[in-house]
């Protein structure tokens, strides 16, 4: 018989993946809501070395995020705002358009070490402000990418077709 999914992990315990594109952005991070039986919400820790950020500046349609800031020092943008953030800190990301997104910057000497808790979403329209881009995702599978399944596209709306295009038939 198979030993029952325990619904505690301790945050040492949590496997770490390396995620960026080497410049600005560079951080390990592990998701482990589904390793514990969170079925509703999402829960990922992230590590991110001094003067890097984890992720693009971004705005969720459907996702509500909350962060804690375990370790370390930041800066976390909002909108067209910047807060400092330490230790013990509570960060709100919610849905919205330009004026909600956001992003946690490590802007001090450490290591920053944040947990990310959010809502889950079978579909979801991400904003990126600075880069002027979007994506759409829907029933992706990130656990295997490369499996085919689920939809997820990145673009720019300048690229956008019209709505009978290749509808001639």
């Amino acid at each position: 018989m198979a030993e029952a999914q325990r619904p505690v992990i301790n945050l040492d315990d949590v496997p770490l993946r390396q995620n960026g594109n080497g410049g600005a952005f560079e951080a390990r991070i592990g998701s482990f809501g589904s390793m514990i039986g969170s079925t509703g919400m999402g829960a990922m820790l992230h590590v991110v070395p001094p003067g890097k950020k984890a992720f693009p500046f971004h705005a969720h349609h459907q996702i509500h995020e909350l962060f804690v800031i375990l370790e370390g020092e930041g800066t976390y943008r909002q909108g067209d705002q910047t807060y400092p953030v330490k230790a013990g800190d509570v960060c709100a990301a919610p849905t919205g358009g330009p004026e909600t997104a956001h992003q946690i910057i490590n802007s001090g000497t450490e290591l920053l070490k944040y947990l990310g808790v959010s809502t889950m979403a079978d579909t979801e329209v991400v904003e990126y402000p600075d880069s002027n881009k979007f994506g759409a995702i829907s029933r992706f599978d990130w656990s295997n990418p490369q499996s085919g399944k689920g939809v997820r596209f990145v673009g720019r709306t300048e690229a956008s077709l019209d709505y009978w295009d290749g509808e001639d038939a």
